[in-house]
């Protein structure tokens, strides 16, 4: 449980540094250019290696049963979540409804899965994210000001966007079988 703990501490610290230490981030800036930014994506992809390491080896305490009927709407959450956080990435005609997708479709994603993860792991891991997410949401916007929507690109490229998402929901839960945790029925 250590390991996700630290994880989770290094995932938070490591995105939101910009945001509360702007200083700093701009002083590590000045002193290594653009090597700042390889700095914290290897802070980040080091603290994915201690969530999952953390995750995967957790005891499993349970804090709350789910109930089962929860893994349907959990995989529509899960398909709805895919298509916001890829919002962004597409910038077609949905990027100019939603501010700051990517976080919003990580916060569904983790609610999602509290939904069904009842176990003190799934709490510690989607509960930081869900908090995480929806703190930077807050953050930006009280640090951003208003909004101004971004021009609409074509709605070609949402529906692209889909059909990539639909790919990616498949393999997702092909992933999760492999790893014991079928998400569409079974064991």
């Amino acid at each position: 449980m250590l390991f996700l703990i630290i994880g989770l501490v290094l995932w938070v610290a490591a995105h939101l540094f910009r945001r509360l230490a702007p200083g700093q981030r701009a002083a590590m800036t000045d002193r290594l250019g653009d090597k700042s930014k390889g700095v914290f994506a290897v802070l980040i992809l080091v603290s994915l290696g201690f969530i999952i390491l953390g995750y995967r080896n957790a005891p499993y305490v349970e804090i709350y049963a789910p109930a089962a009927a929860l893994k349907h709407l959990n995989n529509l959450l899960m398909l709805i979540a895919l298509i916001v956080y890829s919002a962004g990435m597409s910038k077609g005609v949905l990027w100019t409804k939603i501010r700051h997708p990517q976080l919003w479709g990580t916060s569904i994603w983790a609610f999602a899965h509290l939904l069904i993860g009842g176990d003190l792991a799934s709490v510690l891991l989607f509960g930081t994210m869900l908090v995480w997410a929806q703190a930077s949401v807050l953050l930006y916007n009280a640090q951003e000001g208003a909004w101004l929507r971004p021009a609409a690109g074509a709605l070609k490229r949402d529906l692209v966007m889909v059909g990539g998402v639909l790919v990616a929901y498949g393999v997702i839960g092909w992933i999760h079988i492999v790893l014991g945790k079928n998400p569409f029925g079974g064991a």
